[in-house]
């Protein structure tokens, strides 16, 4: 591939007969739909963009005739330039961190670049992974390098093709600048496909600022977008806050039947369309261990694999208290009353949930879990006769 700086083009300023046909067909639904809810932001220029890795099974499944060898196209996917049609933004959201709460993170490297269509219809983001700093980047230099960006394209695909919800990698870029993390590391960004990257933590940040017609106006959009069949009903929260229940259940017990550890479960990973986003350090188990952990942050194994299905019931106990229902004063919320109920759904559908091994090893596992899961589900029998959903999961952390 040869190497030439690119330009980003004013397609405003060029004749309509001169403009190249543009590669994506963008939508923005969500920048239409929900304005102050990101803010609109450029990617950072880099030197040498080149795609190291290219999806070429995920960009056919798009739809996208592309050819992974165009310096043109780097430059897109690395952020660099604004493909005809996308308006980048950096979406804002909260977010509890191995238990403490932070009112404020956002995009801090990342860009939504817009939405396309697939073959089926079904409407996915294109998203940028370490393109820049952004304004909510809180001291971060916001961006990636490519060890961990070729293991989050890796693990996409692993996940994908054992079946389970994930978003997936379009492309690897790497940008020829040198980042510094424990020594120089060569710059990379991901260029990722997700159904949304709606997160708990999106509704936290202006549940926490008392914003309840933001919360609802979030989620309708979500409702709109991934549960359309609860759409206008008079009960549509609590039917979604179900709903989000029960994906999560049965991303978990995936998750947990073939040792899969995803390392970061804050609240601001946990993805409203049941897929698994933001893979950090994680790993699959090579043996049965409840105590495993692959991140070396996660001192106290917060997030080790035996605990990952009590830690998704703690997040959606955060996420059972945001849907509330401000237009009806001095009624009850039918929301805290799901939240109460959560334990025993969320154990049943993680239950029938647990995939069948793909080999002998993840039979050990899959038997092994089983285990775990009966275990799990006769504390939660006991923790709420003890005082309901919140006695039944562990404590807040306190920051």
């Amino acid at each position: 591939m040869q190497d030439r700086p690119v330009a980003n083009p004013d397609w405003d300023k060029m004749d309509h007969l001169s403009r190249p046909s543009p590669i994506f067909c963008f939508e923005h639904s969500f920048a239409r739909e929900l304005e102050g809810f990101y803010v609109p932001w450029q990617g950072e220029q880099v030197p040498k963009p080149r795609i190291a890795l290219f999806n070429e099974r995920l960009a056919a499944d798009l739809g996208l005739e592309l050819d992974g060898s165009e310096p043109e196209l780097a430059g897109y996917l690395a952020g660099s330039v604004a493909p005809q049609g996308s308006e980048p933004i950096a979406q804002v959201y909260a977010g509890h961190q191995f238990g403490s709460f932070s009112p404020q993170l956002g995009d801090g490297r990342a860009l939504l670049l817009g939405e396309l269509l697939d073959k089926n219809g079904t409407r996915l983001d294109l998203h940028l992974k370490g393109s820049g700093r952004t304004p909510f980047s809180r001291g971060g230099d916001g961006k990636a390098v490519l060890g961990p960006v070729l293991r989050e394209y890796v693990m996409g695909e692993a996940m994908h093709a054992l079946g389970i919800p994930t978003s997936r990698a379009l492309a690897a870029t790497t940008t020829g600048e040198m980042i510094r993390r424990q020594g120089l590391k060569p710059g990379a960004v991901l260029a990722r496909i997700a159904s949304s990257h709606i997160r708990v933590g999106s509704f936290q940040f202006f549940a926490a600022r008392g914003a309840w017609a933001k919360v609802r106006q979030l989620a309708d959009y979500t409702i709109d977008r991934h549960y359309p069949e609860f759409a206008g009903m008079d009960d549509r929260y609590l039917l979604f806050l179900k709903a989000v229940s029960e994906r999560q259940a049965n991303l978990i017990s995936q998750w947990m039947g073939v040792g899969f550890v995803h390392g970061v479960m804050n609240t601001d990973n946990m993805a409203l369309s049941g897929e698994t986003i933001d893979y950090g350090p994680c790993a699959f188990m090579e043996a049965y261990d409840r105590a495993a952990v692959f991140s070396s942050i996660d001192q106290q194994g917060r997030y080790a694999y035996g605990n990952q299905p009590s830690m998704a019931q703690w997040n959606l106990a955060r996420f059972a208290e945001n849907p509330r229902t401000p237009d009806r004063p001095g009624k009850r919320d039918p929301c805290r009353g799901a939240g109460h109920r959560s334990p025993h759904r969320f154990h049943g559908q993680f239950q029938d949930g647990m995939v069948q091994p793909h080999g002998q090893k993840d039979r050990v596992i899959l038997h092994q879990a089983r285990r775990h899961c009966a275990d799990q589900s006769a504390h939660g029998h006991v923790a709420r006769r003890r005082g309901g959903f919140h006695a039944f999961l562990p404590p807040p952390e306190r920051g």
